[in-house]
């Protein structure tokens, strides 16, 4: 099947399982197990893998170890690793474990950034200029995470003026890529699609990365929508791990396998290896004793498994 002449020819696929998604399991992943799990990601082709955080042990258990996770990986030349770096102790920290990509965060919503960072939007952005400024020094790429750009659990919906108020203040700060999050997954294609018509009025599509929840089953229709808005750059996590905090028993950051099985289904490229990708996700989720949550890789195993 051709895919529609609206829609990329080739997608960026940044892969946020090792760290979106393990943050958010009970049980402390050993160190062993992501590299392992980066590693067979870094074989099968992925961009870009969001590797790491270096935020304070105390504040998120599951991310321990990230020096040593980066330390120890098999880095793999023109793959970029990325570490979510919240203050100048993480850059630091980020910088010493050579790290090719930083990841700062905002929201756009008044009361989750008051609620969560314990400070304003502008406060949030603002802190983040001596950041930014060092990994510029130091020639690391910048990306800024915009959470809640579609609805916020405490203020309900979240306006795309709201979004591009943020956005601006992302790129003065002179962030590299810009992601548009829909942190608890209740975004919906017209919802996508009003958003971005808001931000590509005064920025280019180039700078944007869809990052989509499925909480409420919507985020491949919300990626589709917003490649029809000329958005290439989307963050998926293997076999779907991680969970929404907000929303009891959800599933998190829509699966990799399903996003790759679409695509695959539009022809469009990713340059990533869907078998493997399957695979990874059966290794992982049974490693940790986790249900796969992709739907495209039960699927496609259970077919292997029966020979059909």
């Amino acid at each position: 099947m051709k895919s529609s002449p609206n829609l990329p020819k080739k997608v960026k696929i940044v892969e946020v399982g090792p760290r979106d998604g393990l943050q958010n399991e009970k049980e402390f992943v050993p160190i062993e197990i992501k590299v392992e799990l980066i590693n067979q990601l870094s074989n099968a082709g992925f961009p870009n893998i969001e590797a790491a955080s270096f935020v304070s042990p105390k504040w998120i258990p599951q991310m321990a170890g990230s020096a040593e996770v980066m330390a120890t990986i098999a880095r793999k030349s023109g793959i970029i690793y990325s570490a979510l770096t919240p203050n100048m102790k993480g850059y630091e920290d980020a910088l010493a474990a050579k790290t090719d990509e930083i990841v700062i965060f905002s929201a756009a919503s008044e009361v989750f950034a008051q609620k969560n960072i314990n400070c304003s939007i502008a406060e949030s952005v603002e802190r983040f200029i001596p950041v930014v400024n060092a990994a510029k020094r130091d020639g690391i790429r910048v990306r800024g995470s915009i959470s809640c750009s579609f609805g916020c659990p405490y203020q309900g919906l979240v306006e795309p003026r709201q979004v591009a108020e943020v956005v601006k203040r992302m790129m003065d700060l002179g962030c590299d890529e810009i992601d548009i999050a829909d942190t608890i997954g209740v975004g919906t294609p017209g919802e996508v699609a009003a958003v971005f018509e808001e931000i590509l009025a005064f920025a280019p599509k180039e700078l944007f990365s869809g990052h989509f929840h499925d909480t409420y089953g919507q985020s491949l229709a919300n990626i589709y929508a917003a490649m029809e808005m000329g958005i290439s750059i989307f963050h998926s996590s293997i076999a779907g791990l991680g969970g929404c905090p907000y929303a009891k028993g959800a599933t998190g950051n829509v699966a990799t396998e399903d996003v790759l099985y679409m695509l695959k289904g539009l022809s469009i490229e990713t340059g990533i290896d869907f078998d493997a990708a399957v695979n990874i996700g059966e290794y992982i989720t049974k490693t940790i004793g986790k249900p796969n949550a992709s739907r495209a890789g039960r699927a496609i195993t259970a077919k292997k498994s029966t020979g059909d």
